[in-house]
């Protein structure tokens, strides 16, 4: 069993219970560390991330929880830094670095809202394909070598999340591979750790992580450091997690 859990959301940001209760849930599945790592505030989106105006609400509550929880469990202070989020990072004690949004053609399209939402910007912001569409989120994420305030990639592949309900990307496809492992290769030789993301499968999305097991094969062979998430969005979640996958 990992005993720590660093991608967990509370109601600061799109999660169902506040920072105490998740820190409780963690306490009783014995865990030895818990980050809480809520989303950080968009300008283009202010529906689930951190509202601007709470951010320091947000320090201060986790890290009054830190020293409240001293000798119980090991508090740490995260953020989950979207790519395209402007929201300062200093004062954390480490970011998870995702890509929940691609930029084009004027607007941000959702990569991991809906099985329609990828449709829509396959269709009308890629030309109708999907390996063009895949391409430009890897190279987007690929980007986050470049930032050393990053230092775990979120939920490497999400922009498969609905694949397995209504397949629009053949993963097998050799655009696809060499995509993400080009992405891979960066991220890699960047030092960063990958996190193996539970939230997709708990919730009966997918049959696989994100990353998927192949993936998963790829950054072991390559020495990457992988860490287990539950991305959990409420207590039941975290123990779901917990208890079926760590």
């Amino acid at each position: 069993m990992q005993p720590f859990d660093l991608h967990i959301h509370t109601i600061f940001s799109d999660g169902a219970n506040t920072p105490e209760d998740m820190i409780s849930a963690g306490i009783k599945l014995g865990l030895k560390k818990i980050g809480i790592s809520d989303h950080s505030y968009t300008d283009f989106d202010t529906t689930y991330g951190i509202k601007k105006d709470r951010i320091q609400e947000y320090k201060n509550r986790i890290l009054s929880l830190k020293q409240k929880n001293a000798g119980k469990i090991e508090v740490l202070l995260g953020i989950e830094q979207d790519y395209y989020s402007n929201a300062p990072t200093d004062g954390f004690d480490y970011l998870i670095g995702s890509v929940h949004y691609l930029f084009a053609n004027g607007e941000y399209l959702p990569v991991d809202e809906s099985a329609a939402d990828t449709k829509n910007a396959i269709n009308n912001h890629f030309g109708g394909d999907p390996y063009a569409f895949a391409a430009e989120y890897f190279r987007t994420l690929s980007n986050f070598a470049e930032r050393d305030e990053i230092k775990i990639i979120g939920h490497f592949d999400i922009l498969t999340k609905f694949n397995e309900q209504d397949k629009t990307i053949d993963t097998n496809n050799p655009r696809y591979v060499a995509a993400w492992q080009s992405a891979a290769d960066a991220l890699i030789k960047s030092g960063k750790t990958f996190e193996i993301n539970f939230r997709s499968m708990y919730r009966g999305l997918t049959t696989e992580t994100h990353p998927a097991n192949d993936i998963i094969g790829y950054l072991k062979n390559r020495g990457a450091v992988l860490i287990k998430s539950s991305d959990s969005h409420s207590t039941a979640d975290l123990i779901k997690a917990h208890k079926e996958y760590f």
